[in-house]
């Protein structure tokens, strides 16, 4: 028998009376959250859930989030997380493409998920931490987790779908159980007298595996927010001793940002993660210098759990590594034919390990096709040096060809990182009738910096190649962005009068 909800069994068990969560002014023992959970548990199945069944949660980091998500799974169902902005369109998609029974939704997100519901015939609730609290009042606690197989779904995971429709990613409870017991011992050596930062979305793979699931097993405390706010995070930081923080590249760059703006003692930090996309070398810098507290870069995807590489804490960090690979993990690099390429050459990163996702939710083909002998196909064009380290260069579908000429778009946003005036930058392709593609970026400029357009290019002329420099530059006050705060290029205008500010 296996069931994730086991790990939050066992450490209530263990420590019944320490906090596991905190959130507002809320105050949530191990003890108090494992009889919710059974409680949740109970209300699913008095309502026609069975193992197996797929429900939706579409809440913002909360108490709520947490008792549903673990009251489902020890249901024995599939838990469907959602965003909670998401429009009534893409809440109809998941709950058909899933076939999802239930949907919990918060209360600022309503009119999109009651429309989409209702599109579906799914049942819906509306909850919040209260309303949660009412609903299982009166349940008797379900005595134990249902049975579930280690390669039982626990979790549908919808890609971000920038290249087209969203799968849904079926990580199972041994990939999820496994993944996080190795973040837990390997990368935090995390435990009970630990405060992890909970700003990241729960719904997303680095927050719920990396976050959520890996301190309810850990029995840390896990102090949630539902927005990333830097000045509150530095602030919420200091009153609670955070000791771990997680978040992606955008995060770094705001507190930062942020820090000299909010008198917080952050000497409590003793190691801070950063994922989800690839973190510029000098904000990595500059943060350690600021924060002295350690940076550690990985590197993971949703259909990989998703933890897959990492800068080991008792092994060499190289700055814009995403490091070797965890534990029970390989990784290679291959051309497009799929053979192995040597060190120091570029080729598609592909992964093969417990981490990697059972398949796509009712796609036999696009698994069959990301998913050859093992090995799943990242879409990430990377390196491997001859000490074994990983390097992403870029997105497969973001890099430029420029006359012929390829251009990745991180080798040029690491230099203009590097220029004081900027906070954040992101590099595209504007179409062009004769090279296809000339090189853009859009810049947006640290708090009462300027620039021109034509330092910068002379910033980043001096340090890369002369075709791959932007010639054209503009700026904007911030760089759009998707849920968890990595920035999207799909979504960046291109300005007629683009130039200086």
């Amino acid at each position: 028998m296996t069931n994730l909800s086991l790990n939050l069994v066992e450490s209530a068990e263990m420590y019944p009376d320490r906090p596991a969560l905190r959130c507002e002014d809320t105050t949530t023992t191990y003890r108090a959250l494992v009889d919710d959970v059974a409680r949740m548990a109970r209300f699913l199945i008095d309502a026609g859930i069975e193992p197996g069944d797929r429900v939706g949660i579409m809440l913002p980091n909360s108490v709520a989030f947490t008792v549903v998500y673990y009251g489902i799974l020890y249901a024995g169902g599939v838990v469907v997380p959602m965003n909670p902005v998401q429009s009534d369109r893409e809440v109809t998609f998941f709950l058909t493409n899933t076939g999802a029974e239930v949907l919990f939704h918060a209360p600022q997100c309503s009119a999109a998920a009651v429309r989409g519901a209702q599109a579906t015939g799914t049942r819906h609730l509306q909850v919040d931490d209260r309303r949660v609290a009412e609903l299982i009042a009166d349940r008797v606690p379900e005595p134990r987790p249902a049975d579930r197989a280690v390669d039982d779904t626990a979790v549908i995971l919808h890609t971000s779908g920038t290249t087209g429709v969203p799968k849904g990613a079926e990580l199972t409870h041994g990939n999820i159980g496994r993944n996080q017991a190795i973040i837990v011992r390997d990368l935090l050596a995390l435990g009970p007298a630990d405060v992890m930062m909970g700003c990241l979305p729960l719904f997303h793979a680095f927050g719920m595996t990396g976050g959520l699931v890996a301190a309810m097993s850990a029995g840390a405390t896990l102090v949630l927010i539902p927005r990333f706010d830097p000045r509150r995070v530095l602030e919420t930081i200091a009153t609670n001793k955070v000791t771990v923080f997680e978040g992606v590249p955008t995060m770094y760059s705001k507190l930062l940002g942020a820090a000299d703006q909010v008198d917080a003692d952050t000497g409590s930090l003793r190691v801070c993660i950063s994922g989800g996309a690839a973190l510029p070398v000098e904000v990595l810098r500059r943060f350690e210098a600021a924060f002295g507290c350690i940076v550690l870069e990985g590197y993971g995807l949703s259909e990989t759990s998703p933890a897959t590489s990492f800068n080991h804490p008792n092994a060499e960090r190289k700055a814009g590594s995403i490091g070797t690979p965890i534990q029970g993990v390989q990784m290679r690099v291959v051309t497009e034919a799929g053979e192995e390429v040597p060190s120091g050459e570029t080729g598609e990163i592909q992964v093969r390990g417990h981490n990697v996702m059972k398949g796509y939710w009712g796609l036999p083909e696009a698994t069959a096709a990301a998913i050859v002998d093992g090995w799943f196909a990242t879409g990430d064009i990377g390196l491997v040096d001859e000490d074994g380290y990983f390097y992403i260069v870029d997105r497969k579908k973001d890099m430029l060809i420029r006359g012929g000429y390829n251009v990745y778009p991180r080798e040029i946003e690491e230099v203009l990182y590097a220029h004081p005036a900027v906070a954040e930058a992101a590099v595209i392709g504007i179409p062009h009738d004769v090279l296809g593609e000339e090189v853009g970026a859009a810049i947006a400029l640290a708090s009462g910096a300027t620039a021109t357009e034509t330092e910068l290019q002379d910033f980043v002329k001096q340090r890369v190649a002369a075709y791959k420099y932007p010639r054209h530059i503009w700026f904007v006050d911030e760089l759009p962005k998707g849920a968890t705060g990595k920035i999207l290029r799909r979504e960046i205008a291109v300005p007629d009068n683009a130039g200086s500010r």
